[in-house]
C-alpha cells in the first residue's frame, strides 16, 4: 500500500461519532450538568464567593456568549444591507417580501396558539413550589412604547451604555450596550439607499458582501467552540440555580419542550407536506442549522448557516434568501416570541393566583404575531416575555421565576426558530414557483459551508438555460 493510499486511514483512527459535532455538544452536556453539581455541591467560599470551579464554568459561559454578541452588529449590518440590495435580482421581490412576512405571521399565529392550549390544559404552574422560586425584577423590560422609540436610531451602530452605583463604595461601573432594533433600521436604510442608487453604489455593495462573507468565516469559528461554551453555560445554571429551584419547573420545561416539538415535528411538516414537498428532505436539508441552534442558543449566531442550508439543500434561490433568512433571524420567532411568551404568561399567572380572560388570550396572540421585531438579539425571548407579561398586566416579577431554566428551555426555543426561518423561504419559492427542486431532492452532500456542488448545479442549469434560449432564436 502507497503512502498516500494511506494518509486518509491514518486520518480516521477515531471513530466517525467522536468528531461529529452532535455527539460533542452532548457530550458537553453531560460533562456540564456534572461539573455544575460538583460546584454546587463544594458551595461559595469564606467571603461567600462563588469557589473557583463555579467561577470558572461562569467566566467560560460568559466568554462564549460575549463572542457571540461581539459578531452580532456587523453580521446584522451587513447581512441585510447585502440582502436588500439582492433583490435587486430577484424578480417580484415586493411580491416575494409581502409573502414573506404573512407567513412569518402565520406560523407565528399558530405556534401562539399551541401554547395557549398546552397552557391551559396542562397546567404548568400549578406544581411550582412557592417556596423554592423566588420572583425576580428582570433586567431588561419590553414595552411597545420601548419598542416603538427604540426604532429611532441613537447613533449609527445603536451603541449605549448602562451604568451602577454601588451603594458601598460609591464606585461607578458602565457597560456597553446595543439595540439590535436600531442596527436593522439603519442597516435597512443604507441596504435601500444603494439600492437606490444603482451603479455608483456597486464599490460599496462588493465591500459589504466580502465583509459578510469574512465574519460568516469568523463567526463559524465561534461556533466550533460551542461545546466548551455549552459546558460553561450549563454547568453555571446547575451551580448557580440548583436542582430545588430547576426541579420544581420541570412540568413548564415538559409542557414548554412539548410545544415546541409539536411545532417542529407536526406543524412544519404539514405546512412542508400540503405544499408538495418532501418532509424527509426537509429535515435532512435543515438539520444542521437547527442542530447549532440549539447549542448556540443564537439565531442571529446560526444566520449564516441557516441561510446556507436554505439555499443549497432546501433549493430557495440566493437572491430571495439572502433577504428572507436574515430578515426571520431578527424577527421570525415561533419558539422565543410564539410558543415561550404564552406558556410562561400562563404559567406565571397560575403561580400567582390571576385567572386570565378571554381578552387577555386575545392580547398574548396579538403580542406575539405583532411584536415579534421586539425579540431582535440574542436576548429575544427575556424582552418577549415582558412586552406580553406588561400587556396582560400580570407582574414583571414572574420573569425571575424562570431562570433557573432558562438555559435549557433556549436552546429548544432557538432550535424551532431557526427550523422556521428556513421553512418559511421555502414555503414561498414553492408557492412562486422560483424554488430548485433538483436541489431540494438531491443527496445531501459536501460540508455545510462548502457550496461547491451547488455552485456546479446552479452553473449548469444556467448553461442549460442559455443553451435553449439560444436555440429558440436560432429557431
Amino acid at each position: 500500500m502507497s503512502a498516500t493510499q494511506a494518509a486518509p486511514h491514518r486520518a480516521r483512527r477515531l471513530p466517525r461519532w467522536m468528531t461529529s459535532f452532535g455527539w460533542q455538544i452532548l457530550a458537553a452536556l453531560v460533562i456540564g450538568l456534572v461539573l455544575g453539581g460538583v460546584a454546587m455541591s463544594l458551595g461559595p467560599d469564606a467571603e461567600d464567593n462563588p469557589n473557583g470551579l463555579h467561577a470558572t464554568l461562569a467566566t467560560i459561559g460568559d466568554s462564549y456568549v460575549s463572542l457571540l454578541r461581539a459578531a452580532v452588529i456587523p453580521l446584522v449590518f451587513t447581512a441585510i444591507v447585502s440582502s436588500i440590495v439582492g433583490l435587486r435580482k430577484v424578480t417580484n421581490a415586493a411580491r416575494l417580501a409581502g409573502q414573506t412576512l404573512l407567513w412569518f405571521a402565520i406560523t407565528a399565529l399558530i405556534a401562539v396558539t399551541i401554547g395557549i392550549v398546552l397552557g391551559v390544559t396542562l397546567q404548568p404552574g400549578s406544581t411550582a413550589s412557592q417556596t423554592a422560586l423566588t420572583p425576580e425584577e428582570p433586567g431588561s423590560v419590553g414595552t411597545w412604547w420601548n419598542f416603538l422609540t427604540g426604532l429611532v436610531p441613537a447613533n449609527f451602530l445603536g451603541l449605549g451604555v448602562s451604568g451602577s452605583v454601588d451603594a458601598g463604595s460609591g464606585a461607578l461601573s458602565a457597560s456597553p450596550s446595543f439595540n439590535v432594533l436600531q442596527v436593522i433600521v439603519i442597516s435597512a436604510a443604507v441596504g435601500i439607499a444603494a439600492l437606490k442608487i444603482g451603479e455608483k453604489a456597486e464599490p460599496f455593495i462588493v465591500l459589504t458582501e466580502s465583509a459578510l462573507a469574512i465574519i460568516q468565516k469568523i463567526l463559524w469559528w465561534i461556533i466550533r467552540l460551542a461545546p466548551i461554551g455549552t459546558i460553561g453555560l450549563i454547568g453555571n445554571a446547575v451551580a448557580e440555580y440548583g436542582w430545588n429551584q430547576m426541579g420544581t419547573l420541570t412540568w413548564f420545561v415538559a409542557v414548554l419542550y412539548l410545544g415546541l416539538a409539536l411545532v417542529l415535528f407536526v406543524v412544519y411538516p404539514i405546512l412542508v407536506k400540503s405544499h408538495g414537498l418532501s418532509v424527509k428532505q426537509y429535515f435532512s436539508g435543515v438539520w444542521p442549522a437547527v442542530q447549532l441552534g440549539f447549542v448556540s442558543r443564537s439565531s442571529i449566531g446560526t444566520l449564516p448557516l441557516t441561510q446556507r442550508v436554505t439555499e443549497r439543500n432546501l433549493g430557495v434561490p440566493r437572491g430571495y434568501a439572502s433577504f428572507a433568512v436574515p430578515l426571520g433571524a431578527t424577527t421570525k420567532m415561533d419558539g422565543c416570541a410564539a410558543i415561550y411568551p404564552a406558556v410562561a404568561a400562563i404559567f406565571i399567572a397560575q403561580f400567582f393566583g390571576i385567572d386570565l380572560t378571554i381578552v387577555q388570550y386575545l392580547l398574548i396572540v396579538i403580542v406575539s404575531v405583532v411584536g415579534s421585531a421586539a425579540t431582535a438579539g440574542t436576548t429575544g425571548a427575556t424582552v418577549m416575555l415582558t412586552l406580553t407579561l406588561s400587556t396582560l398586566g400580570l407582574p414583571l416579577e414572574g420573569v425571575g421565576l424562570l431562570l433557573a431554566v432558562d438555559p435549557i428551555i433556549d436552546m429548544g426555543r432557538t432550535a424551532v426558530n431557526v427550523a422556521g426561518q428556513a421553512l418559511v423561504p421555502a414555503i414561498v419559492a414553492k408557492r412562486e414557483g422560483i424554488i430548485d427542486l433538483d436541489l431540494y431532492n438531491a443527496p445531501r452532500q459536501g460540508l455545510a459551508f462548502d457550496n461547491t456542488d451547488v455552485e456546479e448545479h446552479r452553473a449548469s442549469e444556467e448553461a442549460s438555460r442559455d443553451e435553449r434560449e439560444a436555440t429558440l432564436r436560432r429557431g
